[in-house]
């Protein structure tokens, strides 16, 4: 019989999950890891990843079709939604190929089926050729989240549908209903709309993607407003419909007027479940918060040799902060001392175009929290890259503690500051204060000196403004 005694066993194998069983492997533990469907859990196959493929392929249609504004030609211009999703899946199956490989780089043990947790250090795993108990000093649960349903309107995906429908439409959409402006549904909203779909986008709470700066929800309302999108804020869908040919909807404004009206699809985005049902949790008596596990800050959870990571866990929910969960936990099991993660330092970026990306308090919370801020706003107008590349569009924007110097925010919006945001990310972790991000020297010409000049002008001593 095949041996099921491991060092550790983790159940999902997102970002999360495969990270820690690498990490573990690679500290000598014996290790398995539990899929119920895909190596690279939602974020390869079905979330982070596919949707970068197909934002890709909106960003060059949208480039081709403002070819005059560079000097160029380009005729006959027109997409096909079939071959971009073919595309978006083929790099999906990429990475999960990539994944499997990794698994057998390491000699990680993979059980394909449905973990249940049947006792301390105990999972039962029901798979294709019955059902196997596999042991374990520790278990860390890695079992991710799902898209939250309306309530009155759950997805069909067909007319209704969730991210997962989105990704592989059975038709492009003409008229586009997105209900929800976090960074999934305004994701969706700017792919489908560079495609060619009228967009609607319905907000709940008074501002657009509401965990950023007010700045930037601002400005983002502002540019996908001059690119032709509806929006409505501070209002809420009370009926959504499928009918035969379209979905029909009544969206309560912010006036409290309630208006109907017809879309060909709509896309719900209104948060995630943790996937926490049928593992197991209950009879351990492991402790939740709205269906969150409840862990310290070395992911354990009250019961011994159980640990959780990632978006079954408190947010924010991101594959990073998954991965950077694993490896805590793992060392932590491996009897190393691992430094818990500040959540002040943990980057969100957002893919729409223009894209976000943030890190650290807003300016509104850091004076919330009693700070006296230093906040400064540099154009990406003002920088010559910027120029040249045709996105002057955005902004950077730093806020700091006026009286130690410290970095408290950094917030984004423009392009390519997803790539950019890490520069922050690395000062705040570091614990770096103005002179020394003013005394760092950024390489011209780049977009990065809007970081740079996003430091000065919290200041007051811009240089190109």
């Amino acid at each position: 019989m095949a041996d099921t005694s491991y060092d550790l066993i983790v159940l999902g194998s997102g970002p999360g999950g495969y990270v820690a069983a690498i990490r573990a492997a690679q500290l000598g533990l014996k290790t398995a890891i539990v899929e119920r469907e895909l190596l690279g859990g939602i974020c390869l196959n079905w979330g982070c990843i596919p949707t970068k493929a197909l934002l890709r392929s909106a960003e060059i249609y949208h480039y081709m079709q403002h070819a005059g504004a560079y000097g160029l030609k380009a005729a006959e211009i027109s997409a096909d939604i079939g071959a971009v999703v073919k595309r978006s899946r083929g790099v999906a199956k990429q990475l999960n190929q990539g994944v499997t490989h990794l698994m057998k780089k390491h000699k990680i043990t993979v059980h394909m089926g449905e973990g249940k947790l049947t006792a301390p250090g105990k999972l039962e795993v029901k798979g294709e050729k019955g059902t196997e108990t596999l042991t374990a000093k520790n278990i860390i649960v890695a079992t991710g989240a799902r898209a939250r349903d309306l309530p009155f309107a759950p997805a069909d995906g067909k007319r209704i549908w969730t991210y997962r429908h989105a990704l592989v439409p059975p038709e492009m959409p003409k008229k586009l209903l997105v209900i929800g402006s976090g960074a999934i549904g305004i994701e969706f909203a700017s792919f489908y709309k560079d495609m060619g779909a009228e967009v609607t986008v319905v907000e709940m709470l008074d501002r657009l993607v509401p965990v950023e700066d007010a700045d930037v929800s601002a400005f983002l309302e502002k540019a996908l407003k001059k690119q032709g999108m509806t929006i409505h804020t501070g209002a809420g869908v009370e009926e959504l419909k499928a009918t035969a040919t379209g979905v029909s909807a009544k969206i309560k404004g912010k006036d409290g007027k309630v208006e109907s009206a017809e879309f060909s699809h709509a896309i719900v985005a209104i948060g995630i479940v943790p996937n926490t049902e049928n593992i197991g949790l209950e009879a351990l008596g492991v402790k939740t918060t709205k269906g969150h596990i409840d862990t310290d800050a070395m992911c354990r959870t009250n019961v011994p040799g159980l640990w959780a990571i990632g978006d079954v866990t408190a947010p924010p929910w991101l594959a990073h902060k998954a991965m950077h969960e694993s490896i805590i936990a793992v060392e932590a099991i491996a009897g190393n001392h691992p430094h818990a993660m500040d959540v002040r330092n943990i980057p969100g970026c957002t893919y729409c175009r223009p894209q976000i990306a943030s890190v650290g308090l807003t300016e509104a919370k850091a004076k919330e929290l009693g700070y006296e801020v230093k906040a400064g706003t540099f154009p990406f107008i003002g920088n010559g890259k910027a120029i040249a590349l045709g996105e002057a569009e955005g902004f950077t924007k730093t806020v700091f503690d006026a009286k130690t110097g410290e970095l408290l925010g950094a917030h984004m919006i423009g392009a390519e500051v997803t790539e950019l945001i890490q520069g922050y990310t690395i000062g705040k972790t570091a614990e770096l204060v103005e002179d020394d991000f003013i005394g760092t020297v950024f390489p011209h010409p780049t977009l990065s000196e809007t970081m740079h000049e996003g430091v000065l002008a919290a200041f007051g001593r811009p240089l190109h403004i």
